[in-house]
C-alpha cells in the first residue's frame, strides 16, 4: 500500500502564519483540513449526502463548531465531566461559518451538507472561529460538493487609529472594534461588528481594509485545491440534479399567474394591507390558480407552487426597483409607525415596548448583584459576564404553533447582537455595582425583531434607572439588485427580507455604531452598496431615536423602588476573613439580621444589597465596626466591659447585633498616673472611660493605656526623647 500524500501550505495573516493541511487525518470525509494558526489548531471537515432525502424542498446545510474543553487544558465543570450541549459561543461561531457560505452553494442543491469545526486546540491570540472559518472553506473547496468559490475570513479592529488584522488578545483589550469580514475575491459576503460608537466612515474603511486581506486568503485557498488535485487529494465537483418543470406546464403556469398575481400585489399595495391580510389576499389568488392546474397535473403540486413564488418575487422586486414603491405602499427610505412605552410593567425593575408596524418586542430589565453574573464555562479568557441580554421568539409572534423547547441557534444569535449593540454605553461595575439582565420578547415579528430588541431594551434599560451613556436605537435594511442596480431598502418587514438579497441591521448612538450584521443571498456586495446602505441606516436610526425620546430621553433619576440598592466598599483583604467568622458565623449573621445580600471579593470589594435602603446601611454600619483599624498611638472613647485584678477591658469599637467589638485590656499599672491598688478603685464595669492604643502583644491582643491618654498632674509633663521622667513646667513654659 502507497504512503498517502500530505499537503502543507502557509500564508501569513495578521504577521502570522497560518497553515493549512490535508490527507493526513479524516480521510473519509468529503474534504478535511487541519488549520494551525499561532497555537490554535483546528479540524474542519465537510461532508455531502449521496442521496436526497425523499420530500425535502430545501438545502439542508448544516454548520457545528465542535469546542473541546481539552484544548484550554480544563475539565467541563459540573457533574457529567464531558462536553454536553453546545456554548452560545459555538453556536455564535457556528453561525458566523454558516452565514457567508450559505449563499455559494447552487439554488437547487438538495444533498444534505455538513461542516463539522473541532477545535483541538487554542491559544487566544488566535482566534479559533477564524481558523475555523478558513477550514471550512478550504475543506469544501477541495471537496466534491458544489461550492462555487472559496471565502477568506478576518477579524479588524482598531488599535490607537490603526486598523489591525485578527488582533492578538493585548490588541484586542485595547481595539475600538471587533469587526469579522468574510467575503470572496470580488465582494463582502458578512460582516459582524461590536464597537464603541465608531462612525460609519470609518467603519466602512476598515470593512474595505478587512476585505482587501480576504482576498489573499481566497487566492491561497484556490492554490491549495489546485496543488491538492494534482496529488489525488482533492476532488472533482459533483452536479446536482436540476429537475425542471415541464415547458408547457411552466409557460401556461406563467401565463396565467402573472397577470393574476400581479393586480393581487398591486391591490395589496393600494389599499394599504396588513400582513396578514396581504397574505390571505395572494394566497387566495394561489389556490385558485393551483386548483385549476392540478387537474391536468395532479402530481406536481409542490413544482406549480415554487413556479408561482418566482413568478411572485420577481413582481415584487421589479415594482420596488423600478417604481420605488414597496408591498406595503411605504417609500424606500420610510420607516413603518412607531409608539413607544414604558414601565408597563409593575414589578421588573425596568420595562419598554416599543412597536414598528407590526413588529412589536417587549423588553423587561432585572437588576441583580455582582455576585449573580453569568459564568462562562467555555475556551475563551472571559470567565463571567454582568451585563446578559436574551431574546426570545415564541411561535404566536407570526401566528404559528411549534413546541417551545430550549433557545434556537436564532435566538441566541439575536440575543447576542442586541448584547452587542447596547454594551458599550453600559457603565463600568464601578460606577454600577450591578449583574443586568434583559429579556426581550417577540410578541409580533414582521420584519427586525433583533433591531426591535435594542430599541425596546434601551428603553427598559432607561426606564430602570441604568445610567447608560447615551440611547442606543437599531433598524435593519435590505437590498433588491435587478440588472446591476441596487435599491437600499430602509427598515424591512419580513416579506421583503424573504424576497430581498441582503439584511443589514445598524445599531448604535447619535455618535456612532455600536453593532453590526449582515447576512446575503446573492454573491457579495460591493463598497458603494454598503456606504448607501450605512447613510440610509443612520437617518433612519435618528428617526427611531427621536420617538423614543419623545417618551423618555434619557435615564430616570433614580431606579426602580423594587430595585435592590447596592452599597459598595472596600476593606482591607486581610480584613476579610474577620467579616466572615469562623465557618462563615459573622456574616450569616449580619444577612439575618439585616435582610441584605452580601458579595466580598478577593481584592476587599463589598457589595452590599437590599431593597430597604436603611436595612443596607446597617449591614455597611456592621462591616466598617468589624474592619475598622485601631491604630497605635490613637485615642479612643472605650467602654468598660471586664473588672479583673489585673486591669480591665476596654471595647474601644463597640460590637452591633450581638457580634463582637474590638477590646484591649488596659494593665492595672496603665490605670493612673499613681501606683493603684485596687481596679475597682478606679473604674467599674460600663463606665465610658478615654484610653490611648499602646500597642499589641506577641498574640496580636490589643494593650490600652488610660493614664497616657489624661494630662499628667499639675506640674508634672513628660520629658521629650532623654527620658520618661516628669518636669515641672513654669507659666512660660521654661
Amino acid at each position: 500500500m502507497l504512503e498517502k500524500p500530505i499537503l502543507k501550505k502557509e500564508i501569513m495573516i495578521g504577521g502570522r502564519p497560518m497553515i493549512l493541511e490535508t490527507g493526513r487525518l479524516a480521510g473519509q470525509a468529503g474534504g478535511a483540513v487541519y488549520v494551525r494558526y499561532g497555537d490554535t489548531v483546528v479540524l474542519v471537515t465537510a461532508t455531502m449526502a449521496r442521496y436526497i432525502r425523499t420530500g425535502i424542498d430545501f438545502f439542508p446545510l448544516t454548520v457545528d463548531y465542535e469546542e473541546r474543553f481539552y484544548a484550554v487544558g480544563k475539565i467541563p465543570g459540573g457533574f457529567i465531566k464531558r462536553e454536553g450541549r453546545p456554548s452560545e459561543k459555538a453556536v455564535l461561531s457556528a453561525r458566523l461559518i454558516d452565514r457567508p457560505i450559505r449563499p455559494l452553494f447552487p439554488q437547487d442543491m438538495r444533498n444534505e451538507v455538513q461542516v463539522i469545526a473541532t477545535i483541538l486546540s487554542v491559544d487566544q491570540d488566535h482566534a479559533p472561529e477564524i481558523a475555523a472559518m478558513v477550514g471550512a472553506s478550504a475543506a469544501l473547496h477541495i471537496s466534491e460538493i458544489p461550492f462555487k468559490q472559496p471565502i477568506g475570513g478576518v477579524i479588524v479592529g482598531r488599535v490607537d487609529g490603526q486598523f489591525v488584522v485578527n488582533p492578538v488578545l493585548s490588541q484586542a483589550e485595547k481595539s475600538e472594534m471587533h469587526l469579522v469580514v468574510a467575503g470572496t475575491a470580488d465582494a463582502v459576503m458578512m460582516v459582524e461588528a461590536g464597537a464603541r460608537e465608531i462612525p460609519e466612515d470609518i467603519m466602512l474603511e476598515a470593512i474595505s481594509y478587512g476585505h482587501g486581506v480576504v482576498g489573499e486568503i481566497v487566492e491561497f485557498i484556490e492554490k491549495f485545491r489546485e496543488e491538492a488535485l494534482a496529488m489525488g487529494l482533492a476532488k472533482e465537483k459533483f452536479v446536482p440534479e436540476v429537475v425542471e418543470p415541464e415547458k408547457e406546464m411552466l409557460e401556461a403556469i406563467s401565463a396565467l399567474a402573472m397577470d393574476r398575481l400581479e393586480q393581487g400585489i398591486r391591490l395589496c399595495i393600494k389599499e394599504g394591507f396588513s400582513k396578514q391580510d396581504r397574505d390571505n389576499c395572494l394566497d387566495e389568488i394561489k389556490t385558485e390558480i393551483l386548483d385549476q392546474f392540478l387537474e391536468e397535473y395532479p402530481e406536481e403540486e409542490n413544482a406549480i407552487m415554487k413556479i408561482m413564488g418566482s413568478i411572485e418575487k420577481k413582481i415584487i422586486r421589479k415594482i420596488m426597483s423600478e417604481e420605488r414603491t414597496r408591498i406595503d405602499g411605504r417609500a424606500i427610505t420610510e420607516v413603518r409607525p412607531i409608539t413607544v412605552e414604558v414601565g408597563i410593567l409593575p414589578r421588573p425593575h425596568g420595562s419598554g415596548l416599543f412597536t414598528r408596524g407590526q413588529t412589536q418586542i417587549l423588553s423587561a430589565v432585572t437588576l441583580g448583584t455582582i455576585s449573580e453574573e453569568q459564568i462562562l464555562d467555555g475556551l475563551g479568557v472571559e470567565e463571567s459576564k454582568r451585563y446578559i441580554h436574551h431574546y426570545n421568539f415564541p411561535p404566536y409572534s407570526v401566528g404559528e404553533t411549534r413546541p417551545i423547547r430550549g433557545a434556537s441557534r436564532r435566538e441566541i444569535g439575536h440575543g447576542a447582537l442586541a448584547e452587542k449593540a447596547l454594551l458599550p454605553v453600559i457603565p463600568v461595575e464601578e460606577d454600577f455595582p450591578y449583574t443586568i439582565r434583559v429579556v426581550s420578547d417577540a410578541l409580533e415579528s414582521n420584519g427586525s425583531t433583533s433591531m426591535g430588541s435594542v430599541c425596546g431594551s434601551c428603553l427598559a434599560l432607561m426606564d430602570a434607572g441604568v445610567p447608560i451613556e447615551a440611547p442606543v436605537a437599531g433598524i435593519a435594511m435590505g437590498l433588491i439588485a435587478e440588472d446591476d442596480v441596487f435599491t437600499i431598502l430602509t427598515d424591512i418587514q419580513g416579506y421583503e427580507d424573504h424576497l430581498g438579497d441582503m439584511d443589514f441591521k445598524v445599531a448604535g448612538t447619535a455618535k456612532g455604531i455600536t453593532a453590526l450584521q449582515m447576512d446575503i443571498k446573492i454573491a457579495g456586495v460591493t463598497k458603494a452598496v454598503f456606504e448607501q446602505a450605512l447613510a440610509q441606516a443612520y437617518e433612519g436610526r435618528m428617526h427611531i431615536m427621536g420617538k423614543m425620546a419623545e417618551v423618555l430621553p434619557a435615564p430616570r433619576p433614580e431606579l426602580s423602588p423594587n430595585a435592590p440598592r447596592i452599597i459598595h466598599t472596600t476593606i482591607d483583604p486581610d480584613k476579610i476573613r474577620e467579616v466572615i467568622g469562623p465557618g462563615g458565623k459573622i456574616i450569616k449573621k449580619i444577612v439575618e439580621e439585616t435582610g441584605a445580600d452580601i458579595d466580598i471579593e478577593d481584592d476587599g470589594k463589598v457589595f452590599i444589597a437590599s431593597i430597604d435602603q436603611e436595612k443596607g446601611q446597617l449591614a455597611l454600619e456592621i462591616i466598617e465596626s468589624i474592619t475598622k483599624e485601631v491604630l497605635a498611638g490613637e485615642i479612643y472613647n472605650g467602654k468598660v466591659t471586664r473588672v479583673t485584678d489585673f486591669g480591665c477591658f476596654v471595647e474601644v469599637v463597640p460590637g452591633v447585633m450581638g457580634l463582637p467589638g474590638k477590646e484591649g485590656l488596659v494593665h492595672i499599672s496603665q490605670l493612673e498616673h499613681h501606683r493603684v491598688n485596687r481596679v475597682e478603685d478606679v473604674v467599674k464595669e460600663g463606665e465610658m472611660i478615654m484610653v490611648k492604643v499602646i500597642g499589641y502583644d506577641n498574640q496580636g491582643r490589643m494593650k490600652l493605656s488610660k493614664k497616657d491618654a489624661m494630662p499628667p498632674p499639675p506640674g508634672q509633663e513628660k520629658k521629650g526623647s532623654r527620658g520618661g521622667r516628669y518636669r515641672r513646667r513654669n507659666n512660660t513654659g521654661e
